[in-house]
């Protein structure tokens, strides 16, 4: 494959964030553009921003997506206080929608899907918000990309100087070394999530749901 042009939403959160990094300084990438509530304040030659308040409306903005072939959908929210419902429509029909729009301006894209560690497959599970992410992974797959990844990372490492850091982060990320020591299978960085996103979008991969362990083996076909 030629460069690549990446679609990215979520950039303002701490997992777009580091995504967004490492494409604008991969040099298999040649023009990102971010799709967010809120600016990101960054400014790179590579890197073009929309501003767009309702993801479950794109059509005012649908005839600036396409000419991209890959999108890293990094928009999530968390499941804690929020009813089934809610979080459905924040999860599953938002990404869906996004998703459906894409793929029908995009016919070549790769479409790159953060979901979770522990997300069910089956539908049925006793968790809430892992049966609501199994059904967007599901759903996912059956839309006319040229192939959907999904992604389940368990704890993520942002790099030194990240600015979109959840609140939990400062109490948590002195125990990283100790999880990649220990439990590998539970922690990577988000430069290696990055990674293994382009190297999905560059060399493809026979596994569709991609588990730690697995998109860090990805990560290092990557520069």
């Amino acid at each position: 494959m030629s460069k690549i042009r990446v679609i990215i939403t979520g950039a303002t959160g701490m997992v777009g964030e580091g995504v967004m990094q490492e494409c604008l300084l991969n040099t298999d990438v040649e023009a990102v553009l971010s799709v967010s509530r809120r600016p990101s304040c960054v400014v790179h030659p590579k890197l073009k921003e929309i501003v767009h308040s309702n993801f479950l409306d794109l059509s005012s903005i649908e005839n600036q997506l396409s000419g991209y072939n890959a999108c890293y959908f990094c928009l999530g929210v968390s499941s804690i206080g929020m009813k089934e419902p809610e979080y459905t429509k924040m999860t599953y029909t938002l990404t869906m929608h996004v998703a459906e729009t894409l793929s029908k301006l995009n016919k070549d894209m790769v479409f790159c899907y953060v979901s979770g560690a522990g997300t069910d497959s089956t539908e049925k599970g006793r968790s809430m918000w892992a049966r609501v992410k199994g059904k967007t992974e599901n759903d996912l797959m059956k839309l006319p990309f040229k192939a959907v990844y999904n992604f389940r990372p368990g704890y993520m490492h942002a790099a030194k100087g990240a600015k979109n850091l959840i609140p939990a982060y400062k109490y948590l990320s002195w125990m990283y070394p100790i999880l990649r020591t220990f439990f590998p299978g539970a922690a990577s960085t988000l430069k290696e999530l990055a990674l293994a996103m382009l190297s999905v979008t560059l060399y493809g991969s026979d596994k569709h749901i991609l588990s730690v362990k697995e998109f860090v083996t990805l990560s290092k076909k990557v520069q």
